[in-house]
């Protein structure tokens, strides 16, 4: 469908694509990957027109239609959110103006019986063409599509311009997918999206119809929507089929034979090297080291990746927290008539994994706001637990950078000493090494100043971190580094973040926001998709249960299976099985029995306890308990 024939891209003395032979078939779902700066945006600038290359060719088909969604910079102004999406069908809605303007000067008694013909001939041709670009359903699509990416039907009528960055990159999103085009090429789609429109726009792009290619950060999405990566790697173009976890593997094998080949090779240039300067100078031997000189001009040298080394990191050292971390009671939170919390009560204990979720704008962030403590709620109360360490991390963090701080001095300032020595590892990791670390951070792009506020966070001392979206702009790499510091992390951690994978490695708990409320869900990710899955009635595979033993299956029509005579004739091995199973059966069902019973004596022993408990609060709490020094120790 589209070829890249020795295609070589440079700028200046930096090279990105070296003679790249390269090319991609019909309703392809392609995931484009590779590290930061090796041209992933270039590629689908040259492949959607708006770049050249220096030298070589991209072969399109001349009916071939593309749609570039760029990672951001999309302004939309001057109509309302449904008319903009509807320009996606611009044929369309010219074919429907001119059939209305015929509608209405057909009504006109004046027009001659001939022209009133030729307008009934043209109109008839009309709504053929109408009702074969499926013209009666596309406001119908358009009300699914912007559905889908999160928009609702109150903000159909909105004006464009009223909308943030974020929206009007949905909108950007929402008129690619209604416009259909051949080839769609998405720079970073989810970055914009909360995880039910992820989720949307991974049945959609699965379903699609024509080719796809898309850069992402989101592992998850990756393994959902792609059936081939190509990795974009040392200047040139390297595919793997099968989805990203797939790409990972198969990728790492190649890079380990690639490194192993250029250290044999390196092995023999050398031992050849010693041979000519050793005999170089010795008659007998000048043609052996001509036959060597030679042949070293004729090896091409492979050329492989640096390998990086993984970074093992381990937060600084804080004191433990108390059994309550932190508390909410009734708190309500409204922005003039809207409200967006209205009288949620949280609890939060040591040791706890809970992501926030729900669709942006619900109200995550404002509750995020409230139990870091930076905002206040109109009513309620927010308690924190004893010896609580916390560090809260909001979504305009890299804002908060000091600017005439270098990348180094930044992690320097305000990290426990024996972190110090770590600096430089935790830079690595989050792709700032060599110089880099002494750039100022004024001078740093934001993702770079995204990367740069969450090494930061990861060297202070805490038992407790809010984390507000701490992933965007982090690529796959960074995120590696973030998510398996994460895992080990021995305190609390409260988090929002619209990267699946991501939220399913590490929450233990959910709580879904919105319409005011925050539901709170015991489980992983996936098994809160599950439960609203029964709740809305829809079908779902059954939560993850430990495989069962397989038990055959009779065929409908044929005769329940006879237990066949034994070598005497009368069954009695057969006889002796289903004794042995019944005796089984009985004994498993009353050790089912001893333990239901050992459980029902455990909790009454545990309510018990609780109520020792609360009449001990209860005297402890009453006037003057502290002032009778006479009253006996319990």
């Amino acid at each position: 469908m589209i070829q890249l024939s020795d295609l070589t891209k440079s700028f200046g003395d930096r090279v990105l694509f070296d003679h790249v032979t390269w090319q991609i078939s019909l309703r392809e779902r392609v995931g484009l990957c590779g590290p930061n700066g090796a041209g992933k945006t270039t590629l689908l600038r040259m492949l959607g027109g708006l770049d050249e290359p220096d030298t070589g060719n991209i072969v399109k088909p001349a009916t071939l239609t593309t749609g570039y969604l760029p990672q951001d910079g999309i302004l939309h102004s001057g109509r309302s959110v449904f008319d903009e999406a509807c320009l996606a069908f611009a044929p369309l809605l010219a074919l429907k103006e001119e059939m209305h303007d015929i509608e209405a000067r057909l009504g006109d008694p004046s027009v001659p019986a001939a022209e009133h013909d030729a307008m009934l001939a043209r109109y008839s041709d009309l709504q053929d063409r109408f009702r074969l670009g499926d013209g009666y359903n596309f406001e119908l699509k358009t009300k699914t599509v912007l559905s889908g990416l999160g928009f609702s039907e109150e903000e159909f009528s909105k004006p464009t311009e009223t909308f943030s960055g974020g929206w009007q990159m949905r909108l950007a999103l929402a008129k690619l997918l209604l416009g259909q085009p051949n080839l769609l090429l998405l720079d970073e789609p989810t970055n914009h999206l909360d995880l039910e429109a992820r989720n949307w726009l991974e049945e959609f792009l699965s379903a699609y119809a024509h080719s796809v290619i898309v850069v992402s950060h989101d592992r998850f999405f990756l393994d959902k929507v792609v059936t081939r990566i190509a990795d974009l790697n040392l200047r040139t173009l390297t595919d793997y089929h099968g989805n990203y976890s797939e790409y990972i593997l198969e990728r790492d094998a190649r890079m380990d034979r690639l490194r192993q080949a250029k250290r044999e090779q390196d092995v023999e240039i050398a031992r050849v090297k010693q041979f000519i300067d050793r005999f170089r100078y010795q008659a007998t031997k000048a043609a052996q080291v001509q036959s060597r000189v030679k042949m070293l001009e004729k090896v091409v040298p492979i050329e492989a990746p640096p390998e990086r080394h993984r970074i093992h990191f381990t937060f600084p050292a804080c004191a433990k927290s108390g059994r309550t971390v932190l508390e909410v009671k009734a708190a309500r939170k409204a922005y003039g008539a809207r409200v967006v919390l209205d009288s949620v009560s949280l609890h939060f204990e040591r040791g706890d994994r809970v992501a926030l979720v729900g669709p942006n704008g619900a109200g995550k962030s404002t509750l995020m706001r409230i139990l870091s403590g930076v905002e206040a709620p109109d009513s309620g109360q927010r308690q924190e637990g004893h010896q609580v360490v916390m560090q809260y991390f909001a979504q305009d963090e890299a804002t908060r950078l000091d600017p005439a701080l270098t990348v180094y001095e930044t992690l320097a300032s305000g990290s426990p000493l024996h972190m110090v020595p770590a600096i430089r590892n935790i830079l690595g990791g989050f792709l700032f090494s060599g110089d880099d670390v002494y750039k100022r951070a004024a001078v740093l792009s934001g993702g770079e100043r995204t990367r740069l506020a969450v090494a930061r966070m990861l060297l202070r001392p805490s038992n407790t971190l809010l984390l507000d979206e701490p992933t965007n702009h982090l690529d796959l790499d960074s995120k590696e580094v973030l998510l398996e510091a994460l895992e080990d992390y021995g305190g609390t951690l409260i988090f929002v973040s619209h990267d699946r994978y991501f939220v399913e490695k590490l929450a233990t708990k959910i709580i879904e926001v919105g319409h005011g409320d925050a539901v709170v869900f015991p489980g992983t990710y996936l098994e809160f998709l599950w439960h609203k899955s029964q709740v809305a009635g829809e079908p779902a595979p059954p939560p993850p249960k430990k495989p069962e033993p397989a038990r055959p299956v009779r065929e409908p029509g044929r005769p329940k299976p006879q237990p066949s005579p034994g070598p005497n004739g009368d069954g009695a091995l057969q006889h002796e099985a289903r004794k042995r199973q019944r005796s089984e059966d009985r004994r498993q069902k009353q050790a089912e029995t001893q333990l239901q019973s050992r459980i029902a004596e455990l909790e009454s022993r545990i309510a018990d306890r609780e109520q020792a408990i609360r009449e001990l609060e209860s005297t402890m709490a009453a006037p003057g308990f502290y002032e009778d020094t006479r009253r006996p120790n319990h």
